[in-house]
């Protein structure tokens, strides 16, 4: 749960200030909880013992074989893709501030070079075949992210707050505070994501009429949670706290200083965003090769695998040398990719499966997130694409 998105928490509190920042942090936090709940419910929610091992099972329960593949899996391709893309970006980006601050004098090598010896990474790690096989890279992905966190805060308050910190909403016209706040709203919406791969994770795990796997997947999830309320809301106020508008949109950037503090929190954002990557590209492989196997009738060999995912983690590899943009990119991603699938596909489900009572509690709440999840989609992208735009016209591609 814990990804790369905390650490543009603090950029998206400059944006938002105390008041709508602490509120939006919390409302998400609440809401996405809420989502992953029923999405862990639903699993196993057929009579007869069927399990909805795939997002896209769980659309085709609702929506229908074949309308749930043009609703669910184009989003859910984008919401894994997208990740995939920033994961590059941010593990090149991290790769050369380790450079660089080890070796200040060095003659200074493109970030898309470094982009390509993260994605050399990956090109081996993807011929891992399945989610059970790469638990020990999932593992330390994940105390890698909650390392990191730590530090973020941590040497933060021991940075000290900066001095003249203003804590005035960062814009040069209203217009443009309202656009980068839908930005914002993005950020935040990334920031909680992971549910695209719930149900895959769940589907790793045993489950009998005694012993359903909702059970641990259900504890697992709470672990989760309060490993985000740990991370999240400590590195989002203390980091705006210290900084105030002055904040990067990466708090790392912000910390440059003591360097060898510095070098070992981008490293362990490297470890991270390797495991990262490959959880949020397992899924991708399995539709690729199963696509590939059923409908065009290819044999299910050993170089199948490494062409699929070689092609794959080159795309993405790619894509992200020529976008860079890493707030406005996780604004993007954040609204136009990840609120459908994390937001408001679960309510539409469950109230499509479950028809709970009109106008009753959980109808009721489900129609709020939907509205809400609605506005993060229309919203967030707008504001990011403009950043982007703005961005982009002093920049070169392939720089």
């Amino acid at each position: 749960m814990v990804g790369a998105g905390v650490l543009s928490l603090p950029y998206a509190m400059a944006h938002m200030g105390w008041g709508l920042g602490i509120t939006v942090m919390i409302l998400l936090w609440v809401i996405t909880l809420y989502m992953l709940w029923q999405m862990v419910e639903m699993h196993e929610m057929v009579p007869g013992g069927k399990r909805l091992d795939r997002y896209h099972e769980l659309g085709q329960e609702a929506f229908g074989e074949k309308l749930a593949l043009w609703i669910v899996v184009p989003q859910q391709l984008l919401v894994e893709v997208g990740t995939c893309i920033v994961y590059m970006v941010t593990g090149g980006k991290s790769i050369k501030k380790v450079h660089e601050t080890f070796c200040p004098e060095c003659m200074q090598i493109k970030t898309s070079y470094w982009i390509m010896v993260f994605a050399s990474v990956n090109f081996v790690l993807a011929q891992l075949p399945n989610f059970n096989s790469i638990f020990a890279i999932s593992l330390g992905a994940a105390v890698m992210s909650l390392t990191y966190s730590f530090i973020a805060w941590g040497a933060s308050i021991k940075k000290g707050i900066t001095p003249d910190v203003s804590y005035n909403v960062k814009m040069k016209s209203t217009s443009d505070g309202v656009l980068n706040f839908f930005s914002a709203l993005g950020d935040v919406a990334f920031a909680y994501a992971g549910h695209n791969v719930v149900l895959e994770i769940q589907a790793t795990m045993p489950s009998t009429a005694e012993k359903p796997s909702k059970v641990p997947m259900w504890k697992g999830c709470i672990w989760a949670y309060n490993g985000v309320v740990i991370c999240y809301f400590p590195v989002a106020f203390v980091g705006y706290y210290m900084f105030g508008n002055m904040v990067d949109d990466n708090i790392l950037i912000t910390l440059e200083h003591p360097a060898w503090f510095f070098v070992i929190a981008n490293l362990f954002v490297v470890i991270h965003v390797v495991g990262g990557y490959q959880v949020f590209a397992m899924p991708v492989f399995d539709m690729i090769e199963t696509y590939l196997v059923t409908r065009l009738n290819f044999s299910p060999f050993f170089t199948l695998r490494v062409i699929s995912r070689t092609l794959f983690v080159g795309i993405t590899m790619l894509i992200g040398i020529r976008i860079l943009f890493f707030g406005s990119l996780l604004g993007f991603l954040g609204g136009f990719a990840f609120a459908p699938t994390l937001y408001f596909f679960p309510c539409i489900i469950w109230l499509k499966i479950k028809k709970p009572r009109k106008y009753g509690l959980s109808w009721t709440i489900n129609w709020i997130c939907i509205v809400i999840g609605v506005l993060i989609m229309t919203l967030s992208p707008i504001g990011a694409l403009r950043n982007i735009i703005v961005l982009a016209k002093n920049y070169k591609f392939f720089s």
